[in-house]
């Protein structure tokens, strides 16, 4: 005896398909669950996505998101790494010597010296900004470290 043979479908899974549009006998009524006229009823409905028959629409009630931060500084940033690939011991390290180096690409933009890696050469740096990781290593390889004014670090200290 087979069991295969005995196998049905679970009860309830399996639905009779609607067949639309085969008149008042199929128990779906002449206009085919459609109602009577409309947009909905016609033959080729087209309703944008998002409309809400004519009410304003979820998408253009909500606030608009996002945030654009107009204090935000944007720094050329170098790491300590990045330094102790490009330069040897004894030379300038500022805006310029790093634009001939192509370290940074905007001279616009304020310097700022982050701590990733270490400095084993001692260097003259100059530069607007430097985080406290990189203020150490720079003190403890004997390199001097001037820090810059500019105009946009000022305006955050500022505010």
């Amino acid at each position: 005896m087979s069991i295969l043979s005995k196998l049905k479908p679970q009860k309830g899974s399996k639905h009779r398909v609607k067949r639309l549009g085969r008149g008042d006998a199929s128990g779906h009524g002449g206009t085919s669950t459609k109602g009577h006229k409309g947009q909905l009823a016609r033959s080729s409905p087209h309703i944008s996505r998002g409309f809400e028959g004519g009410q304003m629409p979820l998408h253009r009630r909500s606030p608009k998101w996002g945030f654009t931060n107009i204090t935000k500084i944007f720094f050329n940033v170098v790491n300590l790494d990045d330094l102790s690939e490009r330069f040897s011991s004894g030379d300038t390290v500022n805006t310029t010597t790093l634009l001939e180096r192509r370290v940074i690409r905007k001279k616009s933009l304020p310097l700022k010296i982050l701590g990733r890696g270490t400095l084993n050469k001692s260097l003259k740096i100059e530069a607007n900004a430097v985080s406290e990781t990189a203020k150490k290593a720079i003190e403890a390889s004997k390199s001097t470290l001037k820090i810059l004014a500019s105009k946009s670090t000022q305006e955050a200290k500022a505010s």
